[in-house]
């Protein structure tokens, strides 16, 4: 093998798996391990075994967290995937130009950065007179309403879809765009509506995008906790929107350093993984991905 093929192939393939080693493998062996120590403040790795896994199982507060957990991923799911459908379709039938522009607008939560993004929606939504909202409402004669304290999952759904659906957004664009056109004129030919192309051509010819979407997110949102954190944190009242991605946070980097549980906290995350590898399987299966990524057959 020629010198300049093996520099290509270690740059080709050795950069990306180095990175998934050093950033991915590591420190996912390295949360196993803390996962079986009673590390805390003290940075001392006493092997204390299964103890923080039964400390979890008997935690009154765990259910609080799973429940919160599939309340944020299926609402937020729902979200991202019928919006970003929605914004796809809408994109694609109308003139070029307004299709541009309806990207480009949807795609601004994603490149603003977290923290700003989230100031804004909690400006938007401030449940004082002083919001947005609540200042075009009090315009209209209408009572403020407490938009983040009464509503809170509703707006987590806002905050966390505005970003997800962009996804979602581009990637069914995309694959409307490669529908031969062939099949969308000879529909209209035969008198078809715009609502049945959509509901008998174009959903079905792009379900294995659908179903992509579909399973990356709910495995992206099962350990998102980003915006929660940054706009509700948890709150408002007693963990009413503490998901357990975000509890595994708080556990490992409290407010105060002296009741920090990187053990227990480790061992949340260990769950985290597990519960995510079960729903990848699921979705592997339910979803027929082998098939989807299989060699297409050649027709002779």
């Amino acid at each position: 093998m020629r010198l300049s093929r093996v520099f290509f192939l270690l740059g080709f393939l050795g950069v990306p798996t180095a990175v998934v080693i050093l950033f991915i493998l590591v420190p996912a062996i390295l949360t196993l391990i803390i996962s079986f120590t009673g590390l805390d403040h003290r940075f001392r790795w006493e092997y204390v075994g299964l103890e923080n896994y039964r400390k979890i199982l008997i935690d009154p507060n765990i259910w609080i967290f799973v429940v919160n957990t599939a309340i944020f991923v299926v609402g937020t799911l729902v979200f991202n995937v019928g919006v970003g459908l929605f914004l796809a379709l809408l994109s694609t039938h109308v003139a070029e130009p307004i299709g541009y522009l309806v990207r480009a607008v949807y795609l601004l939560p994603r490149v603003t950065p977290s923290v700003v993004f989230a100031f804004i929606m909690l400006w938007i939504f401030s449940p004082l007179d002083s919001g947005v909202l609540n200042s075009f409402l009090r315009n209209l004669g209408i009572e403020p309403i407490p938009w983040t304290t009464g509503y809170p999952w509703i707006f987590l759904f806002i905050v966390n879809g505005l970003v997800g659906c962009s996804l979602g957004m581009l990637i069914f664009t995309s694959a409307i765009k490669s529908i031969p056109q062939d099949y969308i004129v000879a529909a209209r030919v035969d008198g078809a509506s715009t609502l049945t192309i959509i509901l008998r051509i174009v959903i079905p010819m792009i379900r294995g995008h659908i179903m992509f979407v579909t399973a990356y997110q709910t495995l992206s949102l099962i350990t998102s906790f980003e915006y929660i954190l940054l706009t509700l944190d948890g709150g408002p009242g007693y963990y009413t929107t503490e998901v357990w991605a975000l509890a595994a946070f708080h556990r490992a980097f409290a407010q105060y350093a002296l009741s920090s549980q990187y053990g227990y906290a480790a061992a949340m995350t260990a769950f985290l993984v597990a519960s995510a590898a079960i729903l990848t399987a699921l979705y592997w299966r339910a979803f027929r991905i082998r098939e989807m990524i299989s060699q297409p057959k050649i027709e002779l």
